[in-house]
This record gives structure tokens, sequence and C-alpha cells, in this order.
């Protein structure tokens, strides 16, 4: 007796439905962040600024090292609006992110309801001034890597104040109200004279003089 065995099927899960994805940039290669320490060095100091950005909600660094840090954030802050605080691989990871075991209470109740609904990122990078060669030198101590770019980074909605001043609105100051009407006055006056100028040929065309004959 011959016995026919159907193929079991293996349904595989997509990874992009088990993973959340990433709202920035992901960068093609890595970046080379060197460290004393070796990779663990490398990933304490990302979880500092990672903690220190839950906390206080805005840090300043160089800008390759925060360009790191943020996907990190990026990454715990998708992964705790997904799966929430009844995870436990979730609980790990923002247990290894977050340095300051309370932050995990803000992580969960404070900054997922913030973020629930939106539609872009959750953090936002600026460039910041380069400091001057001198300011590397204070009270005779080399401050390390003070020449390269610097960056903030910040979470969206955050209640401090904002890097880039707001635009002050300008149009009803004195000056720009008067030259405001001064140009719709020209502009007025300018339409006037075409109009004037206009009806004058049409006059000359209709009027041919005492001089020409009319057939």
């Amino acid at each position: 007796m011959k016995l026919l065995y159907r193929p079991r099927t293996v349904v595989t899960a997509e990874v992009a439905k088990l993973i959340p994805a990433l709202r920035t940039a992901i960068r093609p290669k890595p970046l080379k962040l060197s460290n004393e320490e070796g990779t663990l060095g490398k990933l304490n100091s990302l979880s500092r600024l990672v903690t220190a950005l839950v906390r206080d909600e805005r840090v300043e660094h160089t800008y390759s090292t925060l360009s790191e840090a943020r996907d990190y954030a990026e990454r715990l802050i998708a992964v705790a609006i997904e799966h929430g605080d009844c995870h436990q691989p979730t609980m790990e990871l923002a247990d290894f992110w977050l340095k300051e075991k309370q932050l995990v209470h803000k992580l969960f109740k404070v900054l997922v309801p913030r973020f629930r609904d939106s539609t872009v990122s959750y953090t936002k990078m600026y460039k910041a001034p380069i400091a001057y060669p001198a300011s590397k030198y204070e009270g005779g101590n080399l401050q390390a890597r003070a020449d390269l770019p610097q960056a903030i980074l910040e979470l969206r909605n955050n209640p401090l104040l904002p890097v880039l001043p707001r635009p002050t609105p300008t149009r009803n100051w004195i000056h720009n109200v008067l030259l405001e009407e001064a140009r719709k006055e020209y502009s007025q006056e300018k339409r006037m004279g075409e109009e004037f100028a206009a009806l004058e040929r049409m006059q000359t065309m209709e009027d041919p003089g005492p001089d020409k004959e009319i057939d």
C-alpha cells in the first residue's frame, strides 16, 4: 500500500509586521563610533544618551553620536507603542536602554500616549554651531572632540522653549503699514494713468480733426 504524504505548509510571518518601521532615514552604512571600551562601551554611551533624552527631552552632543542614539530612541518608543508594558521583550528592551528605572514609567505613561497617534518621527534633530578651537581648553583641561560637528536632539511636543525662534509677525509694524499704503496708492495712480491714456487714444481715433475730410 502506497502512502501519500502531503507536504506541510510552513507559515512564516513577515518581519515588517513584527517590528514597527522607523520614521527616520536609515543610513546605508553604520557609523564607526570609536570607544575605548569597545562595543560594550559604545552601547553604554548610547544608552546614557537615550536615558538623558527620555528624562530631559532634549540633549546636546556630537552630530554622529546623536544620529546613532536617535535610531535607538525611535525604536524604543515605537516598540513601546506597539506592544505596551505587558510585553516581556519590550520591558527588557526598556530596562536595557533606560539606566534610570523610574523613566520606564514615563516611557509608557507619558511618551506612549503622546506619540500614539503621531504620523511623523518622535524626535527632531538640529545642527548646532561648532565650538571655536580655543574653547576646547577650559581650566587647562582639554575638552575632547569639542571641534566636531555638534547637534541637538529633542522629543517632539516637549514643554521646553523651541530651539528655533518663532518668527515675529511684522505686518502691523508702523513702517510696514505705511509702506503697504504707499504701495497701494502708487498702484492705484498707475492704473488710473493707464486708463486715462487709453481713453485719450480712443478719443483721438474717433475724432478725425478739422483738416481731415469725412467720406
